[in-house]
């Protein structure tokens, strides 16, 4: 199973986007695309997933829509699904992607207004073993500009939690939006950040798709009022008041 998983990871990655590559823009600038004036990003997904604790294979995954200005939920919706795709590190889409695309395709085909412009996930994107984690695959997938934000580091082309510690405590390092995450082989594969005040702990930010990690940065540094950036702390948060509900 994990060599046909390999392939298919493979395969889609070579649609991958790692550079801004989006129809929005962040600011009030003048940017155009294609002399085309960019509306404001408006409305940003999140999504996660929670599972039972009295039956593993039984889970929830919540989709949530945040208006980027204010930081309030605009648009949710939840499934309970039962999952039978093992959990193997690495492959975390394999077991998780399904249930978001479920989630985002009720929502285009209902045509919503409040479609994101783009989504968080609880994930990591290119800092994985493979580059290519759950962000990217999804982002591919939706074909949707895509975060991920990591909790844990993932330990990978030489990345160590120890090295990241170092470099955040450098005092030179404290003015700067983010600890860029350099493996040994020369690539950035994203960026820590200490996203709150008072937080000694810093989240990792890698690029999914479609869009670079300055502005991946820019955005995560703008939805957070606490460690974890509001889209996916509510697609959480959510997520698990649905299995509660679901018991």
């Amino acid at each position: 199973m994990e060599t046909k998983w390999i392939q298919d990871q493979e395969s889609l990655k070579k649609n991958l986007i790692t550079e801004d590559d989006y129809t929005w823009k962040l600011e009030d600038d003048d940017s155009k695309n294609n002399g085309v004036e960019l509306l404001l990003l408006k409305y940003i997904g999140g999504v996660d997933i929670s599972f039972s604790k009295h039956d593993p294979s039984v889970a929830c995954g919540t989709l949530v829509v945040l208006e980027f200005n204010t930081l309030n939920v605009v648009y949710e919706d939840s499934v309970v699904v039962k999952i039978d795709v093992p959990y193997v590190a690495g492959f975390l889409a394999f077991r998780e992607a399904p249930i978001f695309l479920q989630l985002l395709k009720k929502m285009q085909n209902g045509a919503h207004p409040f479609y994101p412009q783009l989504l968080m996930i609880d994930g990591n994107g290119i800092l994985h073993p493979r580059g290519f984690g759950s962000a990217c695959h999804l982002g591919v997938l939706a074909n949707l500009p895509t975060i991920g934000i990591g909790k844990n580091l993932h330990h990978v082309d030489g990345l160590t939690n120890s090295r990241v510690r170092e470099l955040l405590e450098a005092e030179e390092n404290f003015s700067v939006d983010y600890i860029p995450l350099i493996g040994d082989s020369g690539n950035t594969l994203g960026g820590a950040i200490l996203s709150s005040k008072g937080s000694f702990k810093p989240i990792f930010v890698s690029v999914g798709h479609r869009i670079s990690l300055d502005s991946a940065v820019k955005v995560v540094k703008r939805t957070c009022k606490y460690r974890v950036p509001e889209p996916i702390r509510q697609a959480d948060i959510r997520s698990r008041d649905c299995l509660q509900k679901h018991h």
